[in-house]
């Protein structure tokens, strides 16, 4: 899709990509009942809301903390005439009362030094550990998933994949990894690396991080 995407909004990359696939494929073969809720929280541009709202079954929801996002997600669902509804707020805040089938996140999960104030860092920076968003995400989704409903969501495994299959696992939901993909590091990794190295995060000279799609499911 070519999307506006203002400045300030994260652009669709390959943890968009990697998602997004398995988005069609847990839609080609989840039992999604007539009329299914879905929700894609941290929808940036709208580009995951708008592959779902292609489903003809599906009713999609969007939320973003940025203003920014909102408005152009608003924007690109009006111009692909796609019906996404799209709020904004803290993660799962403005649907807190609502159930979902299917719920998506690529939210932010790149490991950064305290004080790291690059260009659009809000999309990406998640804190030393990555897990600022990821740990809210694991506690504030699963309370919002129908019996049977299903959350994936992207991240890097340097920012933890066993502690994020624990806390859905806590929280009622049978996790796995669905999917996995190496990808050479972007400018923002780039930058980070000699810090990751000398914190024992990634080995010397690594330039590479492995991606996962977590799939996790309410009994």
């Amino acid at each position: 899709m070519q999307l506006l995407r203002p400045r300030g909004v994260y652009a669709p990359q390959e943890d968009t990509e990697l998602l997004a696939r398995a988005l069609r494929s847990e839609l080609r073969t989840l039992h999604l009942p007539h009329h299914a809720e879905v929700l894609d929280v941290g929808t940036g541009t709208g580009a995951l809301a708008l592959l779902a709202a292609e489903w003809p079954t599906a009713r999609v929801t969007a939320v973003d903390i940025s203003w920014r996002a909102v408005l152009a997600a608003r924007y690109n669902a009006w111009r692909l005439g796609l019906p996404v509804r799209v709020f904004h707020g803290d993660l799962t805040g403005p649907v807190a009362d609502r159930r979902f089938d299917l719920i998506l996140s690529n939210p932010p999960y790149v490991r950064s030094p305290r004080g790291d104030d690059g260009a659009d860092s809000h999309t990406w920076h998640a804190g030393a550990d990555g897990r600022v968003v990821l740990d809210r995400l694991c506690a504030e989704a699963p309370k919002l998933l129908r019996e049977g409903g299903v959350l994936l969501l992207v991240q890097s495994v340097l920012s933890g994949v066993a502690p994020t299959l624990e806390q859905l696992t806590d929280n009622g939901l049978s996790a796995r990894v669905a999917l996995r993909t190496m990808i050479p590091f972007g400018p923002v990794m780039e930058r980070h690396a000699p810090w990751l190295e000398r914190h024992g995060v990634i080995r010397p000279g690594q330039r590479k991080e492995e991606l996962v799609v977590i799939r996790a499911q309410r009994s």
